[in-house]
């Protein structure tokens, strides 16, 4: 092994101008707070996180031992103790960050790019953005950065770190430009534009996705596909490494498309949440994103694209089972106010024992439609949701429940029924248990169009319930499906009304 490698990597005293130069030549993330220290703050460990893992990248010190492991983050020092010249492993030249937006990540890339410059001036850099455009604004901070002048004895700019490192005079447009003593060092374009006859050692896409509109079209995605396969790729240098940076949109956007490739274990994938724990109020950066702002942007944005972008979750609207589903803001009502429903019904699935969920929707029905009040999606067990569905009956003042007595279904009935009575002193919810004997799929296949006609949510429910929001949008029609509890449960409601199915009830 080359001991040559992370000689930069070393304890440094902090305090003195000369140190602190010092420590940003060896990490990057040293040197991102020296540059701007209003951003780059320890408080916000994501930036740090992002700027320790492309440091890792680019010194080759993510890798694996064979290509069914993941991919793992190794110290200089475990380099050392656990990879010898002789031994075969494998080092990651691809990654994906795959971050919310306004979050730093293509700031703090313009930045990884003027660090590789001044830790070696005969690196080479190909960066791609949306447009032409946006590919400037990136270029420019580039080479802004590294051409930055001294006018204020406390600034530091690029040059008291890299004093050695400057852009080639005459050489220093905004798009394509070299640095002294180097023919080319930098090229920043438009996704679809001309690269021939130039190579990069490093290759960045920058969030190639303009908007949904284009995130769900699937011609403007494979024009993409088609140009990174043809014309990136081959631009990148033997040895060099990607680095692809978006905001998710689409499971068939450039990330989806790789993640579902036969390279997909040749990537390594950072990947982050805007909010990290919804019911506690834990974002992932405060400070760059409250969570009351997180909310505001979820109560304005499509339900999809608010998953697919702050969280990550992309949702692929091809494919899908359920490709609408209809919502109400009120429940029928007669012009006086009083309610037009006639009934108010319960559908539960029950859960296998250790592997499926409890589904369970209360729902009132008018007109041949049913309209979903309330629900219940819980992976606990049998003595937890028990008590539940039984207060959740009661409080909706439901008529009929229909169990599903398959998997343990009848035992359940009969403690809801027996919790009813115990606990809330009522007989009013008749009970009604009976084993499915239809095959699943095509019952929720056959009942789709149905659903999605017949079937309404409250207008907010991907808030009240985004778990099971996510099992009926991403449920997807030609199978390979985890679960498909929620899509069954919501099958028995739109079975049962209207003229309805004869279940045959096991009373």
């Amino acid at each position: 092994m080359n001991k040559n490698l992370f000689t930069e990597f070393k304890q440094t005293t902090t305090g003195k101008a000369a140190d602190k130069y010092e420590a940003a030549r060896s990490y990057f993330w040293d040197f991102c707070k020296l540059m701007n220290p209003k951003f780059y703050k320890d408080d916000r460990p994501h930036l740090k996180e992002i700027a320790d893992t492309l440091q890792a990248l680019y010194e080759g010190r993510i890798r694996k031992f064979n290509a069914d492991e993941p991919w793992k983050i190794y110290t200089p020092e475990e380099i050392d103790a656990l990879f010898g010249d002789d031994e075969e492993y494998l080092i990651c030249k691809n990654m994906m960050l795959n971050i919310p937006p306004r979050h730093g990540k293509s700031y703090t890339l313009a930045m990884f790019a003027q660090w590789v410059f001044g830790k070696n001036r005969e690196n080479s850099v190909i960066t791609v953005s949306y447009n032409d455009t946006l590919a400037t604004r990136f270029s420019a901070a580039v080479r802004d950065g590294i051409d930055a002048t001294k006018i204020d004895k406390n600034w530091v700019i690029f040059n008291d770190v890299f004093p050695s490192t400057h852009i080639k005079d005459g050489d220093g447009a905004k798009q394509i430009w070299a640095l002294e003593g180097s023919y080319f060092n930098y090229l920043g374009t438009g996704f679809g534009g001309t690269i021939t006859g130039i190579g990069c050692k490093i290759g960045i896409i920058d969030d190639p996705v303009k908007n949904a509109e284009e995130a769900y079209n699937d011609n403007a995605l494979e024009k993409q596909w088609l140009w990174y396969t043809d014309t990136f790729l081959s631009r990148i240098e033997e040895g060099g490494i990607q680095i692809i940076n978006m905001t998710r949109w689409s499971t068939k956007d450039l990330c989806g498309r790789l993640q579902d490739s036969e390279d997909a274990a040749d990537w390594y994938e950072l990947k982050m949440k805007a909010c990290l724990d919804e019911a506690n109020k834990i974002m992932l950066c405060p400070s760059l994103m409250s969570f009351k702002s997180y909310l505001k942007k979820k109560r304005m944005a499509s339900p999809d694209i608010h998953e697919a972008n702050y969280q990550q979750e992309p949702v692929d609207v091809q494919g899908k089972l359920y490709t609408t589903i209809k919502t109400y803001t009120e429940l029928p009502k007669d012009e006086r106010g009083k309610p037009l429903y006639t009934r108010i019904f319960n559908y539960t699935d029950t859960a296998n024992t250790g592997k499926d969920f409890l589904c369970s929707f209360n729902a009132v029905e008018f007109d041949g439609e049913a309209y979903i009040i309330n629900a219940l999606y819980s992976a606990e067990p049998m003595e937890v949701t028990e008590p539940e569905l039984a207060k959740m009956l009661y409080e909706d003042s439901v008529n009929d429940a229909i169990i599903e007595s398959n998997n343990g279904g009848r035992g359940f009935g009969r403690n809801v029924e027996r919790i009813l009575w115990e606990t809330y002193r009522t007989k009013s919810v008749v009970i009604h248990q009976f084993y499915q004997s239809q095959n699943k799929q095509a019952r929720i296949l056959s009942n789709a169009t149905n659903v999605m006609k017949n079937v309404y949510f409250p207008v907010n429910w991907h808030n009240r319930w985004p778990e099971l929001y996510k099992a009926i949008m991403k449920y997807k029609a030609k199978g390979g499906n985890k679960f498909d509890d929620v899509p069954d449960a919501l099958t028995g409601i739109a079975e049962n009304i209207g003229e309805g199915a004869e279940l045959e009830f096991l009373m």
